[in-house]
Parts: C-alpha cells; sequence; structure tokens
C-alpha cells in the first residue's frame, strides 16, 4: 500500500489529544485534506461536552470507529496504522502500512505509557487502554485476591468498582488520592469506598469490575481508563534528523506556548508533550484527559494561525489549573497558607486556599455549585480577608454575593 501523499496538516495519535486537534483543524480548513494517524481502530472522542466555567469543562469520553469521524468531517482522513519513521528536517513522515507524508504542519500526541514494575510476569498488569482492561475483566473472573499498587485515578476506580473479590491496595503516601486531593477529602472519601457496594444507586460513567464470569470481557462503552506516567513520543519510531527534540525532565517533548517542539512545525499536544513555558501561578501542568483535549485544540489554533500568518496568544484555559472528575460517584474539582473547611459528612467537602487574603486553590467535592463563584474569585483575585470564614458559612447565598 506504498503512497506518497502531500499534506498541509498531519496529526499523530487518535486519543483525545489527536482527535481534538484533527476535528479542529479539519473545522477550520474544510478545503484542505487532514490525515490522522492512529494505530487503533478506534478513536477517543468527546461526547456529552459542558461548559461550567471560564475554564471548568465536564465531559465523557468514548471509543468510535474511525468512520464516525470521516462522517462528520469528509476532508478528515484516518489512517489506521502507526508511525514508523519520521525525518522532521525533510517534513517526511512514513507509516508502517508504507505510506509517506509529506507535511506541512505535524502534530504529535502520541500519549504515554504505563510504568510497570515489571515487564514479563505473567500476574502483573498495567491498565491503561480499553484492551488492557479487557485483560484485566478477563483475568478478574478467575480471581480471589487482587492487589492494587499506585494512589492515582485508575487506582481510585478501580478498588471502588472490583466486585466479588478481596481487594489489597497498597500506596506509598499517607493518605488517598494524594494526587488530585489532600487528606482531609480523601477522609470524608474513605466512608463511600467501606460502604456496602449494593447501596450505591448513583450512575457511574466508569467501567464497573465483577468476578461474575457473565460480565467478562466488558469494559464499559467509553474505555474510559488511562495512564499518563511517561511520555510515549518515540516508542517505535526511527527518528533520522530529528534527533534534536528537546526534552523536558519527564522526557517529554519541550512545547512553546504555541505547544511547538524543537523541530520545525512539528507541534505536540497531551500527555507526550512538557509545558515549556513559564506557567501562570495559579496553573500547573497534570496529564489528565481535561488537558489533553485544551491542549490538542489550542494547538490546532495555533497551526492554523501560523498557516495564515495570523497572531495568537496564549488560551485563558492555561490561567487556572481547573479540573473536574468522578471517584466514588462524587464530584470534584482540585488544585498552598490560610484553609478554610466545610464539610458535610457524605454530601459535600469544602476547602479553599487563601494567600494574602486571596483565593489561589479549592476542592470541592459534591454538588457544591460553587466552581463558578471559586473560579471567577481565584481569577479576580478580590481580597477576601474581612469576610473569614464566613466564606463559607452554607447560610449566606455566596453565588449571589459574588455575581
Amino acid at each position: 500500500m506504498a503512497s506518497e501523499k502531500q499534506a498541509t496538516f498531519v496529526i499523530v495519535g487518535g486519543g483525545i489529544a489527536g482527535v481534538t486537534c484533527a476535528e479542529q483543524i479539519a473545522s477550520q480548513f474544510p478545503s484542505d485534506e487532514v490525515y490522522l494517524l492512529t494505530a487503533s481502530p478506534l478513536v477517543k472522542t468527546v461526547t456529552n461536552f459542558k461548559q461550567v466555567s471560564k475554564t471548568l469543562e465536564e465531559f465523557d469520553v468514548e471509543e468510535q470507529p474511525s468512520s464516525v469521524l470521516e462522517e462528520k468531517y469528509p476532508n478528515l482522513k484516518v489512517v489506521q496504522s502507526a508511525v514508523k519513521l519520521l525525518r522532521a528536517k525533510e517534513h517526511l513522515l512514513q507509516a508502517e502500512n508504507g505510506q509517506t507524508f509529506h507535511y506541512k504542519k505535524l502534530c504529535i500526541c502520541s500519549g504515554a505509557r504505563p510504568k510497570l514494575l515489571t515487564q514479563d510476569n505473567p500476574h502483573v498488569l498495567g491498565i491503561r487502554d480499553t484492551d488492557s482492561a479487557q485483560e484485566f475483566q478477563k483475568r478478574l473472573s478467575k480471581a480471589k485476591r487482587i492487589v492494587v499498587i499506585g494512589n492515582g485515578g485508575i487506582a481510585l476506580e478501580l478498588v471502588y468498582e472490583v466486585e466479588g473479590c478481596e481487594v489489597i491496595w497498597a500506596i506509598k503516601d499517607k493518605a488517598i488520592g494524594n494526587t488530585f486531593f489532600d487528606a482531609g477529602a480523601a477522609q470524608f472519601l474513605i466512608p463511600s469506598l467501606e460502604a456496602d457496594k449494593k447501596d450505591r444507586s448513583l450512575p457511574c460513567k466508569r467501567a464497573r469490575y465483577t468476578t461474575d464470569k457473565t460480565a467478562a470481557g466488558h469494559s464499559g462503552a467509553s474505555g474510559e481508563l488511562g495512564s499518563a506516567l511517561g511520555p510515549d513520543w518515540h516508542e517505535g519510531i526511527e527518528l533520522r534528523g530529528a534527533v534534536q527534540f528537546e526534552l523536558a525532565v519527564d522526557h517529554g517533548l519541550r512545547v512553546d506556548d504555541h505547544m511547538r517542539t524543537s523541530e520545525q512545525d512539528v507541534y505536540a499536544a497531551g500527555d507526550v508533550c512538557t509545558a515549556g513555558w513559564e506557567p501562570s501561578a495559579l496553573w500547573q501542568q497534570m496529564r489528565l484527559w481535561t488537558q489533553a483535549r485544551q491542549m490538542g485544540w489550542y494547538a490546532a489554533r495555533c497551526m492554523a494561525a501560523d498557516v495564515l500568518e495570523e497572531p495568537i496568544e496564549l488560551d485563558f484555559c492555561f490561567e487556572l489549573f481547573s479540573h473536574i472528575t468522578k471517584f466514588f460517584n462524587y464530584k470534584g474539582l482540585g488544585q498552598d497558607h490560610e484553609l478554610l473547611l466545610r464539610c458535610t459528612k457524605g454530601q459535600e467537602y469544602v476547602k479553599v486556599v487563601l494567600t494574602g487574603g486571596r483565593m489561589v486553590g479549592a476542592v470541592l467535592i459534591g454538588d457544591t455549585d460553587l466552581e463558578e463563584t471559586f473560579e471567577n474569585l481565584i481569577l479576580n483575585q478580590m481580597d477576601l480577608s474581612r469576610y473569614g470564614e464566613e466564606l463559607l458559612n452554607p447560610n449566606i447565598d455566596i453565588e449571589d454575593y459574588f455575581d
């Protein structure tokens, strides 16, 4: 199937960052063919998108056939093949299926790989994607006891969702969920972890794992498991003329504030890259689907601006770190100093961080309806000193007060 194609835009990676980037470019340049290369027959797409506030967004992730993208964007061509060779100096990329692409702009969104304790032990499995989740489900059907190692998002979901099997959870931190929230929030969530699971009635977007053999092989329609434990940009790719890629300390592709790598006309977005610009005091990079979507969308805008010779400024989403997720069926917003805390057992956990009387962070668990209000207070840096603990008084309608 050897062939050569001239392309203005080529995107590598069928994850959230790559698909978002491809969709944005395809819609902005409807007369140009856009190529998306992915090793999988399925791509991850954003569904049920909701803009909660200026920087907060909530959405689901679904795996869909690539044909769904091609039907939506006639100029978007999805090529199911891994990348074999990249000659950045020549603007040339070769796929394993023999196709060669001469590109004007290339965006690498190839994701990350999990860190495993061992690579060859048949009893050790790293969960990263749908395939590894299905393999885990198959093995779980015969297991009486499992050991979960790790304290990130996947581990949190796993220990909560596994049923009919003894679970031993090994973490190095003093509290669960250390990546996402503090010890106080962890303590708030522990009763949900210890509760009788038959009492759980709220709908859950995550895959539920069980030792029931009739469910073996099912990993959820959304394939919503992922890992962001090490950039995977060069795995299996022969690099010629691209040895000068500048890497960050975590080995991610270092990108500037326009998502450009050190190689001309090569951009990167999502887990594969590391922000190389001076970040806002209120923003930090975490390899989450939220930031993958934002980076993919912004990288597309940057490539488009370069082609159209138009100026572009760093997107507002990089002003404030904000993220919504669900653990144990609670909705949470995560982000150091004076601390204010409000907690209603089993219902909500509200914690704000003040520096010099100004709000610089917040953790919200439960349906607090405070997301947008706190976001605005963080962004406008209003002096809140005179309010003291009344800031979290449940009898005061703070949303209207600071509207």
